[in-house]
């Protein structure tokens, strides 16, 4: 194995300051490179050479100062700056900070983007020193484990004469400012800890559920949910009332559901919480949606998807008219794919508009109108306002009728490029759901550019995920060919702390796309059946949901079950 320019530097210095023996170095290299791991963590992790020792000779090849935290106490403030995820996945520490200067420990120096990642979360000028990644890593671990007992720890002071319930109303809330001032207010604690701690795990809903002895606690990450130690059930109704009160609710009317909204601020992070409350035989149940604008994707090649997909999306949003048609059940990503697709065509000499229910992300640039059906303001009332207001580009949060199908349809026809949602299974399905809906096959065949089919997939932790073999059994009875497989190496998830515990991290998109062909226009004028549309598009190159998805798991991204879990129901 030829050692790297940096491997090579690290490892004189090692044989300089006889770190390791010459002898040793040489069986270990060859065990790395068979390992296919770096040899200087190798050499760590087989404790050929210590952490503290590594940590010197990185500090000195890269002109670095090194620091020793075996004996340091965190400061929890400062954790806070930097999300837990981040810390771990980068293996960064913030140490100490002074005005705007921010010293963090690096476990892993030859990280590239830990210091650019930490500078644009917390917009402090960040000086990197090198430490042991285990000290590193048991840093994060203490501060983790704090903050996940911090719940538990707040309700062990809690009892029913600590309860104490304001009636202000705040126009911003400041997560970061409240606990400062909420030692006095147990209920404000508890609430502002389950929010804090769900922007922790990246969740993007938090469920507060009354049970008839019980108030679970649940959060959902990457689109499943995981139960979470809850407070005690006499103060359902005070936590109620606090969250209500942050999202401007009627906290006396507790028969009929409610939706509200605020802002937070915390862990260096501005979100927007989205609420609904809904009545239950035993109390109010609470959904709070994190929408956090950092999360969402800033064009369409950063959705991470296949060449094939990539390729016709970016196609169909640089027509100058017609309509793109994004499908697939609740929970896929519809929403991100075309707030992506938005942010790409967001130009000063464009004008966008919008018409939504709600308006998820406020998108700067974009002109978005929330509809309001208690005064008239539907989707198609919305849809034909907006066509006098000299659009080029239309987004319809959702086509959910006839009537505003037919507008849609038309402004496609008049020059407008018109991107919406429908709630199909395939991408087939979206024709002949407008067809169902009334419109003429003959107005499909010529408006429509492009439909789409997406799913959203859980990535397997890179950390963690470990080999695994899939018997040849199991692969036909799945109706999957093992000769498609021969070589292919299966991970399944096992857990770590970079993860949670739960063996995945992040989601990406799955997704087939029918762009509109000669041929496809004559099946639908012929009032063919999605099936038909469906064998055409494949002929022509689509790519299905199913393949999509396994060339994932061909790509050790993810795992085969997690494939067929959301491509269930999308076909071969």
């Amino acid at each position: 194995m030829a050692a790297t320019g940096a491997e090579s530097n690290v490892v004189e210095i090692l044989l300089r300051r006889k770190a390791v023996e010459p002898e040793t170095l040489n069986e270990a290299r060859e065990k790395a490179e068979a390992a296919g791991v770096r040899l200087e963590k190798w050499l760590v992790d087989k404790a050929v050479v210590g952490g503290e020792e590594m940590a010197l000779a990185l500090a000195e090849y890269l002109s670095m100062p090194p620091i020793k935290l075996a004996h340091f106490t965190p400061d929890e403030r400062l954790a806070d700056l930097i999300p837990h995820e981040t810390m771990m996945m980068h293996l960064v520490f913030p140490i100490a900070r002074l005005d705007n200067r921010l010293e963090i420990a690096l476990g892993d120096p030859f990280d590239v983007v830990a210091v650019d990642e930490v500078h644009s979360l917390t917009g402090l000028d960040v000086v990197p020193l090198v430490a042991p990644e285990k000290e590193v890593t048991d840093l994060i671990q203490k501060v983790t484990q704090a903050s996940t007992q911090g719940l538990e720890e707040i309700l062990k002071d809690v009892s029913d004469s600590d309860i104490e319930v304001g009636a202000e109303h705040e126009e911003e809330m400041s997560l970061d400012e409240m606990l400062e001032k909420a030692e006095d207010a147990p209920v404000i604690r508890i609430v502002n800890s389950i929010m804090v701690e769900g922007i922790r795990k990246r969740a993007s809903d938090i469920h507060i559920e009354p049970m008839e002895r019980t108030l679970r606690l649940r959060y959902r990450v990457d689109g499943v949910l995981y139960e979470n130690p809850s407070p005690p059930k006499h103060l359902q109704a005070a936590i109620t009332s606090r969250i209500k009160i942050m999202g401007n609710l009627d906290i006396a009317e507790r028969r009929v559901p409610q939706d509200g909204r605020f802002r937070i601020r915390a862990l260096g992070k501005e979100a927007d919480i989205r609420l609904s409350v809904l009545p239950t035989i035993h109390g109010e149940k609470i959904v709070m949606r994190i929408l956090d604008k950092t999360a969402l994707a800033p064009n369409i090649a950063a959705l991470g998807l296949d060449k094939v997909a990539y390729e016709r999306l970016t196609f169909a949003i640089a027509q100058p008219n017609g309509m793109i048609l994004v499908t697939g059940p609740t929970g896929s990503g519809k929403t991100t794919t075309l707030y992506s697709a938005l942010q790409e065509l967001n130009q000063p000499d464009v004008n966008i508009i919008t018409v939504e229910d709600p308006v998820e992300y406020q998108l700067p640039g974009i002109n978005q109108v929330q509809t309001h059906a208690a005064v008239g303001l539907t989707f198609a009332a919305g849809l034909r306002s907006i066509l006098r207001q000299d659009p080029d580009i239309v987004m319809i949060g959702e086509i959910r009728d006839s009537e505003t199908a037919q507008i849609a349809i038309q402004a496609a026809l008049t020059g407008h490029l018109v991107l919406s949602t429908l709630h199909t299974n395939d991408a087939s399905g979206a024709v002949a759901r407008l067809l169902y809906m009334g419109i003429e096959p003959f107005m499909v065949a010529s408006s429509v550019i492009m439909t789409q089919a997406q799913r959203l997939y859980r990535k397997l932790c890179p950390v963690c995920k470990k080999e695994r073999n899939v018997p040849v059994e199991v692969l036909k009875a799945n109706h999957l060919d093992p000769e498609k497989f021969a070589g292919v190496t299966f991970y399944e998830p096992r857990g770590c702390p970079k993860c949670g515990g739960i063996g995945y991290r992040g989601r990406g998109a799955l997704m087939e796309i029918i762009l509109m062909s000669e041929g496809i226009r004559q099946l639908i004028l012929k009032n063919a059946d999605s099936s038909a549309i469906a064998r055409k598009a494949a002929e022509e190159g689509m790519v299905t949901l199913r393949e999509a998805g396994l060339q994932r798991v061909r790509e050790g991204i993810t795992s085969i079950e997690e494939v067929l879990r959301v491509t269930g129901g999308a076909g071969e």
